[in-house]
């Protein structure tokens, strides 16, 4: 089944992320949404929750804190921010759109497994709404360049609605690192895949101890064409349509050939 086309001027919008609920790219996001519609909600992590994929708090109680008109702060995961949001906050008229992020750093390849900007998307279109996940590309001690993300951002959200999509998938998005005047267009891409993997930093802490600390994924030697990662490292805003449903299908033959 296919997800109706939204009307935005009548929409209800959740805007959320993984970087909390102070995080520079939320504002940006807000200000996105208010360029769509007048109702917006924020519902975001109290604290920074990167990497938290797309997992629930259930061993102790969520507290939920009122900051102002339509805004609120949650002391769990994206994923739980999305929940309470379409569940209780709005229970009486859910968000008939859902936007996580804008992220500070992007979410390419197997990126999205971890993410948590990817995981608030992910609740929000298993609970009926259209979802999009977008994030901002970052650079090592360089300003991130929010403008980018700005300057695109609204007008990528008005052409995803505009038609109706099928319903078990989200969008994820992601601006290249660069000014607005350098992206060189949008690709509608795969998902790709990082060739070097998770990086990993050894050292000790002031006591002698020794500690790792996981890193960011490293830059891909070559990306394979086409893919979300080689579009991004062009300068191209990439749009990768994700499913939650990961059944292998050759995989799946397989295995009917190993159990008859």
């Amino acid at each position: 089944m296919a997800r109706q086309a939204l009307n935005l001027k009548n929409a209800r919008i959740l805007v959320t992320n993984d970087d909390g609920i102070y995080g520079p790219g939320l504002k940006v996001l807000e200000r996105i949404a208010k360029m769509l519609c007048p109702d917006v909600w924020v519902v975001a992590p109290q604290s920074e929750q990167s990497a938290t994929s797309h997992s629930l708090t259930l061993r102790r109680p969520l507290r939920t804190k009122k900051l102002g008109t339509r805004r609120f702060a949650v002391d769990g995961t994206p994923t739980d921010c999305v929940l309470l949001a379409q569940r209780r906050i709005l229970k009486d008229r859910p968000a008939d759109l859902v936007l996580s992020g804008v992220n500070e750093g992007a979410n390419l390849g197997e990126d999205v497994g971890y993410s948590g900007t990817i995981a608030a998307a992910t609740e929000g279109s298993l609970l009926g709404a259209a979802s999009i996940a977008l994030s901002q590309g970052t650079m090592r001690d360089r300003p991130t360049p929010w403008k980018t993300a700005e300057k695109y951002g609204a007008d990528v959200i008005r052409r995803l609605v505009s038609q109706a999509w099928p319903k078990d998938i989200l969008i994820n998005v992601n601006f290249p690192f660069c000014q607005p005047d350098q992206v060189r267009g949008l690709q509608i891409c795969i998902q790709g895949r990082h060739e070097s993997g998770i990086e990993i930093f050894a050292g000790s802490d002031p006591s002698g101890r020794p500690y790792d600390w996981v890193g960011n994924f490293s830059e891909p030697a070559e990306a394979q064409k086409g893919s979300d990662i080689a579009a991004f490292y062009e300068g191209s805003i990439t749009i990768t349509p994700l499913k939650f449903d990961r059944t292998h299908q050759a995989g799946l033959k397989f295995l009917k050939g190993l159990f008859p």
